[in-house]
Order: structure tokens, then sequence, then C-alpha cells
């Protein structure tokens, strides 16, 4: 007889599902049974993944710390290591910027359905607004226009976004650049103590609506992970545009 949590499932059986994209899916508890998984990609929060009898999650965050050293600074409590996860954070993004800067156009350009590289800068506008500014300082002033926030309602045009805005690159560069000397400047005066407090989150129904009740150090994780995050995301899909512009185009007979 079935266990009551899998009888639950939604079932696929004998189902063709090659080229299938499964995106913002919630997949927690899935089970596959005797498939066949070639060329696959998974990206997103995996945790306690078992592939063939083995749980791979522990290999994949070694590999990840490996390729990216940033990420333990990130996770560190030693607020040295949180000042130079900022600043290395800080770099990386500049970096990128000077080479879309040598290819005018391609920070509006789109792939695979993903946020062009300007969106993407948009939305760490909206994260630095509602996850520092507001969760780490306590902050009630309206969200930068440009900011871009969640897809979902009320909240994807509340709290002063201007979904109507298109800024372009240098704007937003000049937004973000004065965001990271805001954030550099907190951590090189905030204390252990003062990130170990609750979150100073406003009473009031703004986003994000789940951060009540976390420490200043939690909401400061988030800021530093989606700053990191977004940055891979960014730079995975500049190279995905620069490799088919590389692409001879079909000749035809």
């Amino acid at each position: 007889m079935l266990s009551p949590s899998i009888r639950g499932m939604k079932r696929y059986v004998d189902e063709d599902l090659r080229g299938a994209e499964f995106r913002e899916c919630d997949l927690t508890g899935a089970r596959l049974i005797g498939v066949v998984m070639q060329d696959a990609v998974i990206d997103g929060l995996v945790t306690n993944l078992v592939v063939n009898g083995v749980e791979v999650t522990e290999y994949v965050e070694a590999e990840l710390d490996r390729r990216h050293p940033v990420r333990a600074l990130i996770r560190s409590e030693d607020l040295a290591d949180l000042r130079e996860a900022s600043r290395q954070l800080h770099a990386g993004w500049a970096a990128t910027v000077e080479r879309m800067r040598r290819a005018p156009g391609i920070e509006h350009r789109t792939v695979n359905d993903e946020w062009s590289a300007v969106q993407t800068m948009r939305h760490l506008v909206f994260v630095h607004d509602s996850w520092f500014r507001r969760c780490c300082l306590g902050s009630t002033e309206l969200f930068t226009p440009m900011g871009t926030g969640p897809t979902v309602e009320p909240y994807r045009g509340a709290h002063g976004l201007d979904l109507s805005l298109d800024p372009g690159l240098d704007e937003v560069v000049s937004v973000r650049e004065a965001q990271a000397a805001e954030l550099e400047a907190w951590l090189d005066e905030v204390t252990a103590a003062q990130l170990a407090t609750e979150a100073p989150v406003p009473d009031d129904d703004v986003w994000p609506p789940y951060a009540r009740g976390r420490s200043v150090r939690q909401c400061l994780g988030t800021v530093l992970n989606e700053t990191f995050e977004h940055h891979g995301f960014c730079v995975r899909d500049l190279d995905l545009i620069e490799e088919q512009d590389a692409t001879p185009a079909p000749t035809s007979r």
C-alpha cells in the first residue's frame, strides 16, 4: 500500500519530458525513479539531493566554494570576512559592468527568458532598498523607483516602484555604486552585537513580509547572497550571448 505522502504526489508515468523546463517550481520531495536524465541542468535551492543512493549536495557545495571562495566569506560570522565579501562582490560587479561597456547594447539583451543585465541590476537596487535599508536600518522611505521587485501582487509595483521606467546602464550603475558605498560604510561601523539583534523591520505591509523576526545578520546575508547569485546569473547569460554572436550563421544553399 502506498504511504499517504506518496499517494498524494502527482505522478508522471512513461512520459516523454525531453526538453521540458520547470521554472519557479517547488519540487520538494519529488521522486524520479527509473528515469533517463542526460545533459540535464538543475539550478536553484537544492538540498538533500540523492542521486542513485548518493547524497550529492555536500559535493556540489564544496565545488561551488572552491570555484567561488567569496561564498565562505558570505557565510562567515566574522565582521572582517563580511566586509571583505562586500568588497569582492562590488569588485566583481564592477568588472562585469566594464565588460558590458566594451559591448554596447549587450546589457539589454536577454537569453532563455531570463532578465537582461540591466534588469538584474535593477532587481539588486530593490534588494538593497528592501533587505538592507528596510530590514537592517529600519527605513520607511519609499524604494528607488527604478527597482524591480517581485512579480506577486500587491508588491510588484508598490512602495515607490515605477514599472514604466526604462533606465540605461549608466543610470543604474550610478544608483548601485551609491548603494554599495552605503553598505560598505555601514559594515565598517556595525558591531557583532548589532548584527545579532532582531532586524528592525517596520511594522507595515511592505516587502519583504517574511523578514520580521529575523536577525540583522540574516537580512545582511540575503543582501550578500542575492548580490552574488545574480552576478553569477548575469555572467552566465553574457557568456551565452557572446557565444551565440561568435557562432557563424548557417548558410543557405
